[in-house]
C-alpha cells in the first residue's frame, strides 16, 4: 500500500516478546504508530456493533453488569478453543481493519511516509496483506511466560494457554522481512531495532526517490 508515498510496516510476534518496547523505538525515529490492540478495545466498547455481535455469539457470560465486555471471560473461552478463537477473529477483525485504514489515511494526510502497525494478530487478521514490510519480535518461551504473568496477572497455566494459541516461531520467521530477538538484553534489542529502522528508511528512499 503505497498511496501518498506511505509504506506500512507490520510489527507482530509472540505474546510477551516485547513488541511495545520495539514500537517505541520506531516512534522515536519518526514512524507513525497504529496500535491495533487499542483499536480492538475501542471497537469493542459499549454500544458498538462489534460488541453486539460478540454478545450474540458468545452469550451473556462475557457481558459485565454495565453491558461492557468481560475480556477475561472472553479470553478464557477463546484461548482454550481454536474454533471459537477463529470465530472471535472473524467477528472482530473487519472492524479493526476498517479503523486501521482510517488511521493510515490520517497519517498520510499529515505527511508521514513511514507508518508502523503494531498488531499481535497481524497474520490471523490478514492485515499482513496490506503491509509493505513485516517485523516479528520473538523471545524464548520461558522469558515470554514470565513477562505475561507479570504484565497481565495471569497464572502460569493461563499464560501458557495464551502462548499456545499463537502461531509458532517458525511461521513468524518464514513470513517476516525482519526478526528481532528479545531475550532480555536491552542493548541488543535497541541495536537490532535501530539497524532495522535504518534499513527501512533506505528502502523508503529507494522506493520513492529512485528517479
Amino acid at each position: 500500500m503505497n498511496e501518498g508515498q506511505v509504506i506500512v510496516i507490520g510489527l507482530t510476534g509472540q505474546t510477551g516478546a516485547g513488541k511495545s518496547t520495539v514500537s517505541q523505538i520506531f516512534v522515536k525515529n519518526g514512524f507513525g504508530l497504529i496500535d491495533a490492540d487499542k483499536i480492538s478495545r475501542d471497537v469493542e466498547d459499549v454500544g458498538t456493533p462489534c460488541l453486539q455481535e460478540l454478545f450474540e455469539y458468545f452469550g451473556d457470560g462475557i457481558r459485565n453488569p454495565d453491558n461492557s465486555l468481560n475480556r477475561k471471560a472472553l479470553a478464557k473461552i477463546a484461548f482454550t478453543d481454536k474454533k471459537k478463537l477463529e470465530i472471535l477473529n472473524t467477528i472482530v477483525h473487519p472492524f479493526i481493519t476498517e479503523e486501521i485504514f482510517r488511521q493510515i489515511n490520517r497519517y498520510s494526510a499529515k505527511g508521514y511516509g513511514l507508518v508502523l502497525l503494531d498488531a499481535p494478530t497481524l497474520f490471523e487478521s490478514k492485515a499482513s496483506d496490506f503491509c509493505d514490510l513485516i517485523i516479528s519480535v520473538l523471545a524464548n518461551p520461558e522469558i515470554r511466560c514470565e513477562r505475561i504473568i507479570q504484565r497481565d496477572g495471569l497464572t502460569k497455566e493461563a499464560a501458557c494457554e495464551r502462548m499456545n494459541a499463537q502461531l509458532d516461531e517458525t511461521f513468524f520467521i518464514q513470513h517476516s522481512d525482519y526478526v528481532v530477538r528479545n531475550d532480555g538484553n536491552l542493548d541488543s534489542l535497541f541495536a537490532q531495532s535501530e539497524e532495522i529502522v535504518d534499513k527501512i528508511k533506505i528502502y523508503y528512499h529507494k522506493m520513492f526517490n529512485s528517479n
